[in-house]
């Protein structure tokens, strides 16, 4: 049976159990928490007590890493991704083994412990990172914090704007109030209107996909089945973008998601927040009640006819799930994998209803563009890319943090001028834009428009944006076994060239010896066959890493 089939079919009987999809990652979630046993041992029951096969249980409980972690009374979860290892050369992950007594991976029945491996928890700017439980502890001292030798410290956010008027950061850094275009909306406007405007403004999608928004609501065909997701999952390591909107500025995504539902003429929104970020999905939580209480959600919302109701939901650690098809494949309860398209979530997502996904900073940006006219958001940035850019900075440079930029500011820019270039004087590297797969760039070649075009023609691209800075301390072998990791944990297994191509890659990496025609025939499949933009960018991010290394990684450029 075709891949399509099995979903078609799992649907089918999660139709007849209610589409427990939630209710079961929620129970799945608890279970696994409470024990130091593997999925085996309990997802089957959890399944069973929703009508559903031990199956439905098992796939998704040893797919997502934090339901197949094991668990004990004490659970540490360590960053292990780009920015953190950057920070120290990796050398926290042994330290905080060493405090906890466990390996990476693993519980310790008799010490109660279990620490899991993460990659990022959105403290790029302060790493490296861990989280005790849901408590933050961040630094070069993390393993003393750990060990109670020094005080839990989890600095806030640095933002700045440097554009002079703000559009995702106005709530944070301009005290501007959400909630101020939707009732006039709502009350004033038709669906088509708050679309054109949209679409004036040339906004794109802010997760990496780059995808006309306007186009993609479009796609849905306003329908009333339509469902608008607000995506929470910023899993590239190195941006922490969706984390500041989400715990500083909730209600300006929780407005442009209800703007956005209006555009589709859906009457029902999602946020999903990914669990690395406990503190943000508290304050989600919060500000959709406290949009109930305002009615600004729920029926005959302001006095007009439009509904509109929004629920939170948790994810469970996996970063192929960001994409919008696994995305709406966990949400359903099922395995976070990737599924071939056509057709598009646009016309067949969620439980088979239209399906728009946009992210967070995406959404953010939407109030702004309402209350000032989507002209006025079309003049900044440039002609073919407009608006603005959330920026992350990681923990190497002189000043980190979140900054708000026109498209179009040079990166050179970003990073010596807003960055402060690196700190105590380092000397830089290389340097990753937009996540693992996005791609990096030699010291001389940062005088380059920050736009997709101008980053795809240097071999990276604007993913998220994030600027992760490595330094002379980490010797290149090092960080193309780090990506290689990455990519061979990451892969969500539906298809053969990447689930195959990213762990042989990685042996061929650990081997540390220049390889030969296999590694560039695996390159060149992988790039060509993977079934998402996942597989096929791993090609890529490690060219343009060989590239901006240059005769420090000789005999990798295949």
């Amino acid at each position: 049976m075709s891949s399509a089939g099995w979903l078609d079919a799992f649907r089918a009987l999660a139709d007849l159990r209610g589409r427990p999809g939630t209710r079961l990652m929620e129970s799945l979630a608890r279970a696994a928490a409470g024990s130091a046993e593997g999925p085996r041992a309990w997802a089957p029951a959890v399944a069973g007590r929703l009508g559903l096969p031990a199956a439905a249980g098992l796939g998704p409980a040893t797919f997502y890493a934090d339901l197949a972690a094991r668990h004990g009374r004490r659970h540490v979860r360590v960053c292990t991704a780009a920015a953190c290892f950057a920070a120290c050369a990796g050398r926290h992950l042994a330290e905080v083994e060493n405090v906890l007594g466990t390996p990476v991976n693993s519980a310790d029945p008799q010490a109660g412990a279990s620490l899991q491996g993460v990659r990022c928890l959105g403290y790029c700017y302060a790493g490296p990172a861990c989280l005790d439980g849901d408590l933050p502890c961040t630094g070069p001292a993390v393993a003393d914090q750990l060990a109670g030798r020094a005080l839990p410290r989890a600095p806030s956010i640095p933002v700045a704007d440097a554009t002079g008027d703000p559009v995702v950061l106005a709530g944070i850094v301009a005290g501007e109030s959400s909630w101020q275009v939707w009732p006039e909306t709502v009350d004033t406007r038709r669906p088509e209107q708050v679309h054109a405007e949209v679409a004036v403004s040339g906004l794109r999608g802010r997760g990496g996909a780059g995808f006309p928004v306007a186009a993609k609501w479009a796609a849905a065909g306003g329908s009333p089945d339509t469902v608008v997701v607000a995506n929470g999952d910023e899993g590239d390591p190195g941006s922490y973008a969706d984390r500041l909107l989400m715990e500083a500025d909730p209600a300006r995504v929780l407005e442009g998601l209800a703007l956005a539902c209006f555009a589709c003429g859906a009457r029902r929104g999602v946020v999903l927040v990914r669990s690395e970020y406990p503190r943000a999905l508290v304050r989600m939580r919060a500000a959709v009640e406290r949009a109930y209480a305002g009615g600004h959600l729920g029926r005959m919302i302001h006095g007009s006819g439009v509904e509109l109701d929004v629920e939170v939901v948790e994810g469970a650690g996996s970063y192929v799930a960001g994409e919008e098809t696994a995305l709406i494949a966990g949400l359903e309860g099922a395995r976070g994998c990737a599924r071939a398209r056509p057709p598009y979530p646009t016309q067949r997502g969620l439980w088979n209803a239209p399906t728009v996904v946009n992210n967070v900073e995406t959404l953010a940006a939407v109030p702004w563009i309402l209350r000032h006219g989507g002209t006025a958001y079309a003049r900044r940035g440039t002609g073919a890319e407009t608006g603005t850019k959330l920026v992350c900075l990681s923990e190497r440079f002189a000043r980190p943090g979140c900054y708000e930029v026109e498209l179009g500011t040079s990166v050179l820019r970003i990073v010596t001028e807003l960055g402060g270039g690196l700190r105590e004087g380092a000397e830089l590297s290389v340097l990753q834009v937009g996540g693992p797969l996005g791609g990096f760039l030699a010291p001389n070649r940062l005088d380059v428009p920050l736009t997709d075009a101008a980053l795809t023609s240097q071999g990276a691209t604007l993913g998220h944006a994030g600027l992760v800075a490595f330094d002379q301390q980490v010797e290149p072998e090092e960080v193309l076994r780090h990506v290689w990791e990455f990519a061979a944990a990451e892969s969500c297994g539906a298809c053969s060239p990447c689930r195959v191509g990213s762990r042989r890659g990685l042996e061929i990496a650990e081997a540390g010896v220049p390889p030969g025609e296999e590694y560039a025939r695996l390159l060149r499949v992988m790039g060509q066959a993977s079934l998402c933009a996942f597989g096929r960018r791993v090609p890529a991010a490690v060219r343009s890493l060989v590239r901006a290394y240059g005769d420090r990684l000789a005999g990798w450029d295949r």
